[in-house]
């Protein structure tokens, strides 16, 4: 069973705006932590974004201002609104979610983390990762 599913990644120019969604299977959403990461090649996933259960939100300076985390209950469903690109931004994109707290791993200090799959492994839930692509 596919437990998160990101989509709409895909090929903007710099100044352009994308909005990913990462639909969550229920029992993975909502509990402790929801978040994105991103990664590029010869690079640890860097955390974008991050939303507790009570809506806080926090952000990587790089993405402060111009992109938005964001969740729909009734959908289940985990948002990333990005405006402004740059061709920096270029990535794949990941949705994350934890089910529960993990002193080493805060939901706050998801933004300024450098992380692999292997090192969350058996804490966090991921996505496929979609593909953003930013011209200049």
């Amino acid at each position: 069973q596919v437990q998160l599913a990101e989509s709409g990644g895909g090929t903007v120019r710099a100044g352009g705006s994308l909005t990913l969604s990462c639909a969550m299977a229920e029992h993975t959403y909502n509990k402790y932590c929801m978040g994105w990461f991103r990664h590029t090649p010869g690079k640890e996933r860097e955390g974008v974004a991050a939303i507790y259960r009570e809506g806080k939100t926090g952000y990587v300076d790089s993405v402060k201002g111009r992109f938005t985390i964001s969740q729909d209950n009734a959908k289940s469903t985990l948002y990333l609104r990005m405006n402004s690109l740059i061709p920096e931004d270029t990535a794949v994109y990941y949705c994350a979610a934890a089910l529960i707290y993990n002193s080493n791993m805060p939901c706050w200090l998801w933004p300024r983390l450098q992380v692999t799959e292997e090192s969350t492994d058996g804490y966090l839930f991921w996505g496929q990762g979609t593909q953003v692509t930013v011209s200049s």
